[in-house]
């Protein structure tokens, strides 16, 4: 992958370096050295794991309740907390692992340069001919950063991801399926605008394992939402966050760069049952249907079940908007079939429930609705319970035309 960047630039660590490598021993205070692109040693076993994982941790993030009371990630989720068993914990830290890298990338000065290099922007004609959207430079990269985790976790079977026509088989034997999209808002990075990377975790299908290898793939992936064993999102922005539920609540971590640990600071997030602002792009609203319309009017009038105005706040970005939703509620909302049911709105929507909110299409539960194809869209409304009944009772809701614009 080096050979894909610009020769004439120089770069200070292997940011592109994808292939296996020992794992590397916790470096002094650098955040271009701490979140090295090497990806962690593959790990059979869970002793093998918490050996490796315990490597260059500071005496409190390692005891995971110490003097100040932190608790890092792996701890809060192992054995001495959620226990979210042996084989889900490994796979989370390579997931952690592969989103460290992506925040690394996404941070370098020398990210534009991928843009710039024929083979990369050669890789994403292939788009164009599918329902994906087309993806940047940036996106390959982050898509093939996580798959190399994924593989090296030794615990998946199948990853189904928005930057590819269909999902890749990894392990027979892996127990998990997981389907994610790598960069969220990858448009938004050349303004330094927030971004993310999204993930849903399923069970591996058994029953299925008799069939043809394309076949069992796609079954596995088209999973309906409420099968969902673990799902989480990891936002890039002034300081990197990763939120996630394993069936018992929603929890977000914050990236130490001074120990490179995921820290929990957000135990047990519920959602607000009203919020006081709305999330969608306004500049649409004379495409919007009757029920949208009235309802947007009334809310920011004050007018509605909700005695006050509500504002409006639109990143363009669906995990910073809806990280901004999980914490001081609302809706953050998409009317258009625009979004990917697969990949956005089921892992999100399970975040949504666990923490007390509500995901929908404007009409059902977006956890009832059985996918049909792999990056089949929708429109997608997240956020405090109260406000998506009330958006609900308006009824049409949902924008089926689309002129002038690009989906």
């Amino acid at each position: 992958m080096r050979q894909l960047l610009s020769p004439t630039i120089s770069y200070p660590s292997p940011l592109l370096h994808l292939t296996s490598h020992p794992f590397p021993p916790k470096p002094h205070f650098c955040p271009t050295h701490r979140l090295s692109f090497y990806p962690p040693p593959k790990m059979a076993s869970f002793s093998g794991f918490l050996a490796k994982s315990q490597m260059g941790m500071t005496a409190a993030a390692a005891a995971g309740d110490g003097a100040n009371g932190f608790s890092s990630l792996m701890d809060y989720v192992g054995k001495g907390g959620l226990d979210v068993g042996d084989d889900l914990l490994v796979l989370l830290y390579h997931i952690q692992f592969a989103c460290k890298r992506i925040a690394a990338l996404v941070a370098s000065p020398f990210n534009s340069a991928l843009g710039k290099h024929s083979a990369l922007t050669g890789a994403t004609s292939g788009a164009a001919a599918s329902d994906r959207d087309k993806p940047k430079p940036l996106d390959i990269v982050a898509n093939e950063i996580i798959l190399s985790s994924l593989r090296n976790s030794g615990k998946v079977s199948v990853m189904a991801s928005e930057e590819d026509d269909a999902p890749i088989w990894i392990n027979d034997d892996g127990p998990f399926v997981v389907v994610l999209d790598p960069l969220d808002g990858s448009r938004n990075i050349d303004a330094s605008i927030p971004t993310g990377t999204i993930f849903g975790v399923y069970n591996r299908l058994t029953e299925l394992d008799n069939q043809p290898t394309e076949e069992k793939a796609l079954l596995n992936s088209l999973q309906s939402g409420r099968k969902l064993v673990a799902a989480g999102y990891v936002l890039y922005s002034s300081a990197t966050i990763l939120c996630a539920s394993f069936g018992s609540g929603t929890h977000a971590f914050t990236l130490d760069h001074s120990t490179g640990d995921f820290i929990l600071t957000h135990p047990s997030i519920r959602i607000p049952p009203r919020g006081q602002i709305y999330s969608v792009n306004d500049a649409r609203y004379f495409d919007w249907p009757e029920g949208l319309r009235q309802y947007i009017d009334t809310v920011r009038q004050g007018k509605g079940k909700f005695p006050k105005k509500y504002s409006a706040r639109y990143i363009c970005s669906l995990v910073a908007d809806f990280h901004r939703t999980v914490l001081y509620g609302g809706i953050a909302m998409n009317p258009r079939d625009h979004l990917r049911l697969v990949y956005e709105a089921n892992p999100l929507s399970y975040l949504a429930e666990q923490a007390g909110g509500k995901g929908s299409d404007g009409k059902s539960r977006i956890l009832s609705i059985q996918p049909v194809k792999l990056h089949q869209r929708l429109p997608l409304f997240l956020g405090s319970l109260e406000d998506i009944d009330e958006l609900e009772s308006y009824g049409d809701v949902q924008q089926k035309v689309n002129p002038g614009y690009e989906v």
